[in-house]
């Protein structure tokens, strides 16, 4: 192990003996009481020296015997210190790309402040080069938030689309204006491919488009279309819930941007669910659902581009939550944020009894649309106490003596 304090975290001094790690309240925590020795002491944890030659520094600033241990024990059990060789080998493998490394180094930085394992934060990063994700629709949202995916380090993004590229399908991140007239799936994997920090070879083989991928590690749903996004058909996701492979929502429907839910098949609400819950309170709803989907269909919808781009980033962060291994709030509801007041709000989609998704067997939040909150109106949606506790339970809590 070479120990090094996180870099990520400013410090500074509450006083003469107290420091503080980090800044903000969700990260920041103090330290001491804490003895001038000890305080020099810190600065020689930087990962540039093993545990045996850390005792020496120690021995040499006259720290007592056994110190330099009892500290190194104490900043890990705060979550305060990394390994700066740790993480396995995959890893070390992606060390050795000096180049792919330098472009995930803010990335690994952020990973450090949510894992308190030393060494955790390259181990998740380094297993993100080995997962696969399909975007479904390769529009505004679809392919800046695919893009995203493969600049933060996902080793395969493949988007899914028809069409050509048209005018308004341009978008800063996403689709460029040479693109226009291109097919709009291959111009998608070419954006991911110019985002990615290191190239992964290009897959030989792809399943149809209307077959699932059992290795695919998540599926987005980020359809063009806003009637498929404010009233998701769960048809489109038939073949995800039959293969058990979890899925996230995201899109732009009229002056309203969506994230969620994030399906994990079985476990928690489907567009299924949804749909039940909304016909259960509106009896007109499929009616409505139906006089969409038949209508006749604007030539460009609305989707304005700084809400489209906030939609596809907070997409993305779910998305990579939900890939390192954390349970991101949109697993349950459907977050959303309207223009022009952009205040995000969450409203919580249960599992319903009628779905046959199994959701509401499973009962793994202890909640369904058959509960009180199935009553609610559609206006008055918030997310409820479990939702708000699984949420905050994400969050790092103060291990060492206060959390700021």
């Amino acid at each position: 192990m070479h120990p090094m304090v996180k870099p990520a975290l400013r410090r500074g001094w509450r006083d003469l003996n107290t420091v503080q790690f980090g800044m903000t309240p969700a990260h920041a925590m103090t330290l001491g009481p804490m003895d001038t020795a000890t305080g020099s002491f810190l600065e020689l944890l930087n990962g540039t020296r093993g545990l045996p030659l850390l005792r020496e520094e120690g021995h040499r600033m006259d720290l007592p015997e056994g110190h330099v241990d009892q500290l190194v024990e104490r900043l890990t059990h705060a979550g305060l210190l990394d390994d700066a060789k740790g993480g396995g080998p995959a890893a070390d493998a992606l060390r050795a790309k000096k180049d792919v490394i330098d472009r995930l180094r803010p990335d690994l930085a952020s990973l450090s402040l949510i894992t308190g394992e030393p060494g955790a934060a390259m181990g998740r990063l380094a297993a993100r080069r080995g997962l696969r994700v399909q975007v479904r629709g390769a529009g505004r949202v679809g392919a800046v938030l695919a893009a995203l995916l493969s600049g933060a380090g996902v080793g395969e993004v493949d988007v899914r689309d028809g069409g050509h590229t048209e005018p308004w399908d341009v978008a800063p991140g996403g689709l460029p204006v040479e693109a226009v007239g291109e097919r709009r799936d291959e111009a998608a994997r070419r954006a991911v491919r110019r985002a990615a920090p290191g190239r992964p070879p290009r897959r030989t083989s792809r399943p149809a488009p209307e077959e699932s991928d059992p290795g695919l590690s998540l599926v987005i749903l980020a359809p063009r279309d806003d009637v498929a996004v404010h009233a998701p058909d769960p048809s489109a996701a038939e073949d995800l819930i039959a293969s058990g492979t979890p899925h996230l929502y995201a899109g732009v429907v009229e002056g309203t941007g969506i994230v969620g839910p994030l399906v994990l098949p079985g476990e928690t609400a489907c567009a299924g669910c949804l749909h039940h819950s909304r016909t259960d309170r509106d009896p007109t709803w499929p009616r409505l659902v139906a006089q969409w989907r038949s209508g006749k269909q604007p030539q460009v919808r609305p989707c304005d581009l700084a809400l489209s781009t906030t939609v596809a980033g907070l997409a993305a962060a779910h998305a990579l939550a939900f890939l390192d291994g954390q349970s991101p709030s949109s697993a349950g509801a459907r977050w959303e944020v309207s223009l022009p007041g952009l205040h995000w709000h969450a409203r919580p989609v249960w599992a319903h009894s009628a779905c046959p998704c199994g959701a509401a067997e499973k009962g793994k939040e202890g909640h369904t649309s058959t509960d009180e909150d199935r009553h609610a109106t559609m206006a008055g949606d918030r997310p409820s106490r479990d939702l708000r506790r699984k949420a905050d339970s994400a969050r790092p809590a103060g291990t060492w003596r206060a959390h700021v």
